[in-house]
């Protein structure tokens, strides 16, 4: 795996973006000189023998999991914001750092073992949500893997949860 103080020189702090007081971690540097370790660095941990399928969070999770997926062989279904998936669907509300949302995925019946993959966990609210999808839709969490872990902001142990990047 590259350094990962090699990745974090190639993401900017941009302060008070989306609203004052929030500093947003911008990865398009990363991701445009350094995209391929950066998928390799988030799926190395994961033993891909046992997944049947990747969920990747709106927006940025999108662009990272849609890459695991095809690197590793995988499926990919985004999980997105409320009225952008056709019938049927299921949702879960929840807060983030800087307000609240719904989250939807496409109804599913057949179990399946899933990776969850998005680019920053900050409060936890997002992927509390997305477990909670998760649990009500027949997919068991394998593994979480983000490029962006802020530890200060979050407190809820997430069990297997891997992270490229930790800030403490």
């Amino acid at each position: 795996m590259q350094n990962p103080i090699e990745f974090e020189k190639l993401i900017n702090n941009i302060p008070d973006f989306p609203k004052k007081g929030v500093i947003f971690k911008d990865i398009s540097p990363l991701l445009e000189t350094n995209f391929d370790a950066v998928i390799q660095a988030m799926g190395e941990k994961i033993d891909w023998q046992n997944i049947d399928l990747i969920l990747g969070i709106e927006s940025r999770g999108f662009i990272l999991g849609s890459a695991m997926a095809m690197k590793y062989g995988k499926g990919f279904l985004p999980i997105r914001k409320k009225g952008k998936l056709p019938p049927p669907v299921i949702g879960e509300d929840y807060t983030l750092e800087y307000g609240t949302d719904t989250l939807e995925m496409r109804l599913n019946e057949m179990p399946k073992r899933v990776v969850l993959v998005d680019d920053v966990l900050a409060t936890g609210g997002t992927l509390k949500a997305c477990e909670s999808l998760c649990r009500k839709n027949n997919y068991e969490i394998a593994s979480i893997s983000v490029l962006i872990n802020l530890k200060f902001l979050n407190s809820y142990p997430f069990s297997k949860l891997h992270s490229v990047l930790n800030y403490d």
